[in-house]
């Protein structure tokens, strides 16, 4: 049975991860025949997906970042079991819109939430089942807040985008911060530039560092793409 493949997207509010995540989906269900799954965090199962609402309504705020942590993990787990283990098992390809590295950084470095905490519940919930590549979409958080609020189109902030500007610059700095540590890992992509260009940008990058998974007909658009 052939492994799957597993990409994960992070960065902060308004970086363009859920738009990036179907546009690559899109290219490699053109590129190859194997299942393609796109799901997100907190959710991605029907469970996981109630968590989703409770937490960004701020339900969970008031008790601090280890609850919030707590509740993340939880939703995680269910998707981990219901979705993206099995697809994985199965050979299939799983594109998910924000996974640990989220935790790291929202619980973590912006909520306060002590390193070696985060790092046991990453190791009892996510255990082996780590992203073959993650990338990171990277923007400055004014600008990020800034396409938040204009796609929320007066439905008003989520918890994580009321936070105020120093939140999302800790953020920002942790995402950053562990693209530095883990480079085998993960690829920084500037997410301030036009979606054509980030998408580019991340096709290159999923070429460069999973050979083979876009596929010769992804890489001749790209080709076509830069050209013009």
């Amino acid at each position: 049975m052939t492994p799957g493949t597993f990409i994960t997207f992070e960065g902060g509010e308004g970086a363009g991860k859920s738009t990036q995540v179907e546009r690559l989906a899109r290219a490699l269900r053109a590129a190859h025949a194997r299942p393609v799954h796109v799901t997100r965090e907190p959710g991605g199962s029907e469970r996981a997906e109630e968590i989703r609402a409770a937490l960004l309504a701020g339900a969970a705020k008031p008790y601090g970042p280890f609850a919030e942590a707590l509740l993340f993990a939880a939703a995680r787990i269910d998707h981990l079991d219901r979705l993206i283990r099995p697809a994985l098992a199965a050979g299939e390809v799983v594109l998910c819109d924000r996974f640990m590295d989220s935790t790291r950084a929202y619980q973590g470095a912006a909520g306060g939430l002590d390193p070696g905490t985060v790092a046991a519940l990453e190791r009892v919930v996510v255990g082996r089942t780590r992203p073959d590549l993650t990338l990171i979409l990277d923007l400055p958080p004014e600008t990020g807040l800034a396409r938040a609020r204009t796609r929320a189109a007066g439905e008003g902030p989520d918890r994580f985008e009321a936070e105020a500007l120093d939140f999302h610059a800790r953020l920002r700095a942790a995402f950053r911060a562990i693209a530095e540590a883990e480079p085998a890992r993960c690829t920084v992509i500037d997410a301030s530039q036009a979606p054509d260009s980030v998408e580019a940008a991340i096709r290159a990058a999923v070429d460069a560092r999973l050979p083979g998974l876009l596929g010769a007909e992804a890489r001749h658009k790209d080709s076509r793409h830069d050209a013009a």
